[in-house]
């Protein structure tokens, strides 16, 4: 199943997409998708419905975040070898954890803004990796058993912001540096993680090209890791790091987004993501 939230911000209906890729208004079935609708238990009762049987949504509409209730956006950094290369930092020994604000949130094409003092932004698109029951000491066989779905995080970077300290978050958690979406793709349709194609464009431009299976460390393997000391609860993301390709890796120079700036973004099977990039007025 496709499952997604569409509709003006903080007034989002729920929503499935078809075999067509048509919205479907899903909100006679139940009024949202949340932790709750994301459970085993919730997805079982969505799978009981044709999704051509609900009515069509016509128009374009916005898409929100595909369900409500992260609690925490759990990120992993350098898990691909070519961006760790690219970044010249050494292959990490363990999956390398850092957090971003659940307040950077944003749906998947909402403005991207540029916070207050930014001269080095920057893209990373990722497969979003969301929990769908409480995950407590997993083993590495069972990890996928606790994954609701899968969905797309542009995890935006403000990398001057990222240098300053050691800690990562400072670059990683300002306001619009996290959207997702477009839509929560169930495992019945993603199988296999470890096998979807990434790209991303900054304006015409191609600037990354990449697919899951070049990841370090797996989605099992980040899953399991990630429990062992930290509980997961239904409706976490755990955002498994980006291909090469990002700005601050371009050569000769690097290059930044700017205002006007317009970033597009897919995983095969996940949809697709467009953010245009904004000043800070305020």
């Amino acid at each position: 199943m496709k499952l997604c939230r569409w509709g003006r911000n903080g007034f989002e209906k729920p929503g499935m997409i078809d075999a067509q890729g048509q919205l479907r208004d899903l909100s006679a079935i139940v009024p949202h998708i949340d932790q709750e609708t994301i459970s085993p238990k919730g997805l079982a009762k969505l799978r009981r419905i044709r999704a051509e049987s609900l009515p069509l949504v016509r128009g374009n509409p916005r898409f929100g975040v595909p369900y409500t209730g992260i609690s925490k956006i759990v990120a992993i950094g350098l898990n691909y070898r070519d961006h760790a290369a690219e970044a010249n930092l050494p292959i990490p020994s363990e999956p390398l954890v850092f957090m971003k604000a659940t307040t950077s949130i944003t749906g998947p094409n909402d403005d991207v803004i540029q916070p207050k003092g930014s001269t080095q932004l920057d893209w990373e698109a990722e497969l979003g990796v969301v929990i769908g029951c409480k995950a407590q000491y997993v083993s590495e066989e069972k990890a996928l058993d606790y994954v609701a779905g899968y969905t797309i995080v542009n995890d935006v970077s403000e990398r001057s912001f990222q240098k300053a300290t050691s800690q990562w978050d400072k670059g990683k958690g300002f306001d619009s540096a996290g959207p997702i979406g477009p839509w929560l793709v169930t495992t019945d349709e993603i199988t296999d993680p470890q096998k979807l194609e990434i790209w991303l464009d900054v304006n015409i431009d191609r600037m990354q090209t990449g697919n899951t299976r070049d990841m370090i460390f797996s989605v099992r393997q980040i899953v399991s890791h990630v429990s062992q000391y930290m509980t997961l609860l239904p409706g976490d993301v755990i955002t498994t790091g980006t291909p090469a390709g990002v700005g601050s890796g371009k050569k000769p120079e690097p290059i930044f987004l700017k205002p006007g700036d317009v970033m597009t973004l897919s995983i095969r099977g996940l949809g697709e993501q467009r953010q245009r990039v904004v000043a800070y007025k305020g």
